[in-house]
């Protein structure tokens, strides 16, 4: 795990489901940055969609605020080598409800946030515990339409993910890449606890979260992985290309 040191940015996240696919790793590398590798599993691509909520988001040094430190987010991404060998994220885009959050992240980290509109609530309750109704719908001017419709939950008990694994590899990921206008590409590190992880079911009503990338989604049903809470140290980006 890269070293962070004390951080730029505190969150929270909670209630995450990582819904992963395999998917033609050509439909990826049309969308990303030269100086990026697209980094496989044993030569198959994956993307990753995953919906969850925040909270505590704020600078390190200052309090909570109430308006702007907590609110739902989705993420379209998939696997990368950087031009410095480190191995991370790239995300196609992140969706949230903060239109202050929104602005400050594509400022701060240049990434591709965008504004939505986003339903959160658990709505039935059952032995293994709460389904979670998450409805996303894009709303950023100028952008794409994407939705996303899905209620899901975990199922039996937490684990880690076994080092070496395919599940180590999609999630234990401390780095994420962005690039400007001007095509220069910057690392940001975080930094949390190894990944309390559950099985998960989901059932998707509305996905079209990658049609603005042109990539073709399997019919095949997704991987999924819950996670309940995790704390996050991030800090700050730096150039690497």
């Amino acid at each position: 795990m890269p070293d962070v040191g004390r951080g730029l940015m505190r969150m929270v996240w909670h209630d995450l489901l990582f819904m992963h696919w395999k998917v033609d790793g050509d439909e990826l590398r049309e969308h990303l940055p030269s100086s990026l590798e697209l980094d496989t599993w044993h030569g198959q691509a994956w993307i990753g969609i995953v919906p969850f909520r925040m909270s505590g988001v704020s600078l390190r040094w200052l309090p909570d605020v109430p308006w702007f430190s907590k609110f739902p987010e989705l993420n379209v991404r998939t696997y990368v080598i950087g031009p410095d060998g480190q191995p991370g994220v790239w995300f196609y885009s992140l969706d949230a409800t903060n239109p202050v959050a929104v602005r400050g992240a594509r400022w701060l980290y240049n990434l591709q946030y965008m504004d939505a509109e986003i339903q959160f609530e658990r709505e039935r309750v059952c032995d293994c515990g709460c389904w979670i109704r998450y409805q996303s719908q894009r709303t950023h001017r100028g952008e794409p339409a994407a939705d996303l419709s899905v209620e899901y939950r975990p199922i039996g008990p937490a684990y880690e993910a076994g080092c070496g694994t395919l599940l180590d590899w999609l999630t234990s990921r401390y780095s994420l890449f962005s690039a400007d206008r001007q095509g220069r590409l910057y690392r940001g590190d975080i930094a949390h606890d190894a990944w309390k992880l559950r099985d998960a079911q989901a059932i998707i009503q509305c996905n079209s979260m990658t049609d603005g990338i042109n990539v073709s989604l399997p019919a095949d049903d997704p991987l999924l992985h819950f996670s309940a809470r995790t704390k996050v140290i991030a800090g700050p980006i730096r150039r690497v290309h």
